[in-house]
């Protein structure tokens, strides 16, 4: 099973910075350096914040969990973070595993994800 990758960067003030990747199909080996060449340009650039949106993400492999931790901490650096909604069962079960890791945010969906943003922007320190 291939990997369909699919950014989309937010307009307008509110939303500069913040880019939305949704991946379809199968993380692994040989679909993981597709995701860096794309992920590329927007970590080399002014993305401060990256929404994976894993709704239709059937499987992934340590290759993919890499690239989201290498993409964690480039984005950490320039003080934003990457952020996971809609996780399949599938991949939740992985995210378990390492959900103790620090500085990995996972959210039930982009409503939550939304709210903890509205939050974060407002002042609030501890959504």
């Amino acid at each position: 099973m291939s990997l369909e990758i699919k950014i989309q960067q937010s307009a307008g003030t509110q939303g500069a910075g913040i880019v939305t990747v949704q991946l379809a199909g199968s993380l692994n080996t040989a679909s993981a350096p597709d995701l860096e060449k794309q992920l590329a340009p927007m970590l080399a650039g002014q993305a401060r914040d990256i929404i994976f949106d894993l709704a239709k993400l059937k499987f992934i492999t340590s290759a993919g969990l890499r690239i989201f931790g290498a993409t964690r901490k480039t984005l950490k650096e320039r003080g934003g973070q990457a952020s996971f909604v809609n996780l399949q069962p599938q991949i939740e079960a992985v995210f378990d595993v390492i959900k103790s890791l620090p500085g990995v945010v996972v959210y039930k969906n982009a409503a939550d994800l939304d709210r903890y943003l509205a939050l974060l922007q407002s002042g609030h320190s501890n959504p």
